[in-house]
C-alpha cells in the first residue's frame, strides 16, 4: 500500500519532484566538487608554491645561532669556516618524510674578478644533478627546478649530464647587460688566486639581486676556493602541513613534548618536524624554516580551505531553501489528500513517514546525479586552476550523503510542520463558521 501511494505521488507530481531532485543535485554537485577540491587542495597548492623557492635552509651548526634551531629568520651570526659535506646532501632523501622533499640544492659562494675588473658573487650549486641515494632511489635535484620561476632570456640551463658542463656558467641579466655578455661567450674568472675560462650557457632574469650574480657548477667553485667536497648551505623545498599549536610547541623544544605528542609531531609533515629530521641525518647541520615562505603557505592553504567550506555551506543553504519552497508547495497542493488520510484514521507519524519517504527517494536520485556532476566540476577546477586532475576521495561519498540527508530534512521541516497542524475538517469541508 505504502509503495503504491509513493509511486502514485511520484508519477502524478513528477514535474515538482523533478524540480526538487534538480535542486538537491545542484547542492550535491557543489558540495562534492568543493569537498574533493578541499581534500586535494593542500598538496596542489603546496606544489604550486614550491615553484617559488625553498622553505627550508640547512647550514652548518657552528654557523647558526643554536637558539634559532627551529624558529629563525635568515641572517643569524655565522662562522665562515664552517662547512657541510657535499656527500651528505643526498641523505635528505632518507628522512621519514622523503616523499615530501620536492627539491633541494647545495650552495657554495665566493667572489670572482671579471676581465673588466669588476668583482661579482659566484654561487656554486647543482643544476640538474643526478645521483642515487643510500636507499637506492634515483634523484634529480638542483636549481633548474628549485628556481623554476627564473626566465631564461638567452641560451639554456646548464645540463650536468653533458661533459663540458663544468666549464659553463649561468649569468644574471643585469650583470650580462653591464658586461656585454650573451649565451656562448667566453669569460675568464679569477678567484682564490686561480683562473678559469668558462662559457656562458645562459642568461637568466630572476627579478632580484640574483640578476647580478653568476651561478656555476658546484665543483668549479669548490676547486677555485680549495674547498673540494664542501658546501656552505642547502636549500630545500618541501611539502609541509600548516602549523598548529602542537607544531608551534614542538618548534620551541621538541624534547618538552610528551611521548604521544612527540610521535604525532614527528609523524606529521610540519616544517619543524622535517627540519628536525634533516638535522638528524646530516652531521653537524641545523635545518631551519624560511618563516616568510612557510607561514605564507599555511595562511594561503587555510584561506583556500575556508573559502571552499563557505561555498559548500552557502550552496547547501540555498538548496535547503529551494527544497523548503518546493516541498511546501507540494503539501499545499495535496492538502485534501492529507486531510482525507487523517479523516480515515491515519496518524501524523504515518503520514509524516510516507511524506519523508517520498522526499528522500527524490533526494537519493538527485544526490546521485549531483555527485557525478560534482565529479565533473572538480575536474574542471583541477584542470583550469592547477593543471591536473582532482583525486576523487571515497570519503566524500558518505560525507555528501549525510549532508544531503540533513539538508533535505531541514528543507522539509516547514512542510512537515504544516502537515502536523493540518485540520481535516478545514481542508475537506472549508473553514469553520
Amino acid at each position: 500500500m505504502l509503495f503504491r501511494m509513493i509511486r502514485g505521488v511520484l508519477v502524478r507530481q513528477w514535474s515538482k519532484m523533478l524540480l526538487i531532485a534538480f535542486t538537491i543535485a545542484l547542492g550535491a554537485s557543489l558540495a562534492t566538487s568543493m569537498i574533493n577540491v578541499m581534500l586535494d587542495v593542500t598538496d596542489k597548492v603546496t606544489q604550486e608554491l614550491k615553484t617559488y623557492g625553498a622553505n627550508i635552509v640547512v647550514k652548518p651548526r657552528d654557523a647558526s645561532l643554536l637558539e634559532d634551531l627551529y624558529d629563525v629568520e635568515d641572517g643569524g651570526a655565522e662562522i665562515t669556516e664552517a662547512w657541510l659535506n657535499e656527500a651528505d646532501v643526498g641523505k635528505i632523501k632518507t628522512i621519514f618524510w622523503t616523499y615530501n622533499i620536492v627539491d633541494f640544492a647545495p650552495f657554495l659562494e665566493t667572489e670572482a674578478t671579471l676581465p673588466s675588473g669588476n668583482t661579482v658573487p659566484v654561487k656554486g650549486t647543482w643544476f640538474n644533478h643526478h645521483f642515487d641515494t643510500p636507499t637506492g632511489e634515483s634523484v634529480d635535484a638542483g636549481v633548474a627546478s628549485l628556481r623554476a620561476w627564473w626566465d631564461i632570456t638567452d641560451g639554456e640551463w646548464i645540463d650536468e649530464q653533458k661533459e663540458d658542463s663544468e666549464e659553463q656558467v649561468m649569468i644574471g641579466s643585469v650583470l650580462a647587460e653591464r658586461e656585454g655578455l650573451k649565451a656562448g661567450d667566453s669569460l675568464r674568472l679569477q678567484a682564490g688566486g686561480k683562473e678559469r675560462n668558462v662559457t656562458v650557457a645562459g642568461v637568466f632574469d630572476a627579478g632580484g639581486e640574483e640578476d647580478e650574480h653568476i651561478y656555476a657548477p658546484l665543483s668549479l667553485v669548490q676547486e677555485m676556493t680549495g674547498r673540494e667536497g664542501k658546501v656552505a648551505s642547502i636549500e630545500v623545498s618541501a611539502i609541509t602541513t600548516p602549523d598548529n599549536d602542537l607544531a608551534r610547541r614542538a618548534a620551541q623544544n621538541p624534547k618538552a613534548l610528551s611521548q604521544r605528542d612527540y610521535d604525532t609531531w614527528y609523524c606529521t609533515a610540519y616544517v619543524s618536524a622535517i627540519c628536525y629530521q634533516i638535522t638528524e641525518v646530516i652531521p653537524g647541520s641545523v635545518a631551519s624554516a624560511v618563516r616568510q615562505v612557510a607561514e605564507s603557505e599555511g595562511a594561503i592553504l587555510d584561506k583556500t580551505q575556508l573559502l571552499m567550506i563557505l561555498i559548500t555551506i552557502l550552496s547547501l543553504i540555498g538548496s535547503a531553501l529551494g527544497i523548503s519552497n518546493l516541498v511546501t508547495a507540494s503539501v499545499m497542493e495535496r492538502s485534501q489528500e492529507i486531510g482525507l488520510l487523517k479523516a480515515i484514521g491515519a496518524n501524523d507519524r504515518a503520514i509524516t513517514c510516507t511524506f519523508m519517504t517520498e522526499i528522500l527517494i527524490t533526494a537519493l536520485f538527485g544526490g546521485t546525479v549531483g555527485y557525478f556532476m560534482g565529479f565533473g566540476f572538480a575536474q574542471l577546477i583541477g584542470q583550469s586552476v592547477f593543471g591536473s586532475a582532482i583525486e576523487m576521495k571515497p570519503l566524500v561519498i558518505p560525507i555528501v550523503a549525510v549532508l544531503i540527508a540533513l539538508v533535505t530534512i531541514a528543507g522539509s521541516l516547514p512542510a512537515i510542520r504544516m502537515v502536523l497542524h493540518l485540520d481535516p475538517a478545514e481542508v475537506l469541508h472549508g473553514s469553520k463558521a
